[in-house]
């Protein structure tokens, strides 16, 4: 069973990568960056996801590669 601090520790992971999820996620929405670069820029927020998480590709995927793509698509046209 986890502790207290492990499971405060956790919980301050979590709310970094959402923050970082959001700030992404408006950078891209709001900027006139090129596709390579907001390519670039999800997939240094998966490196950084799996840094705080590591082993948990799948569970990035599920909550934010699609959110991601989603994006890119809607703004770059590309799947």
């Amino acid at each position: 069973m986890a502790t207290a601090e492990e499971i405060l520790a956790e919980s301050r992971r979590v709310r970094r990568l959402q923050v970082v999820v959001d700030l992404i996620t408006n950078l891209l929405r709001q900027s006139d960056l090129p596709v390579e670069e907001a390519a670039a820029l999800v997939a240094q927020t998966r490196q950084y996801a799996l840094r705080l998480f590591p082993g948990r590709e799948e569970t990035y995927d599920l909550l934010y590669q699609s959110r991601f793509k989603r994006l890119l698509a809607e703004k770059y046209r590309v799947i």
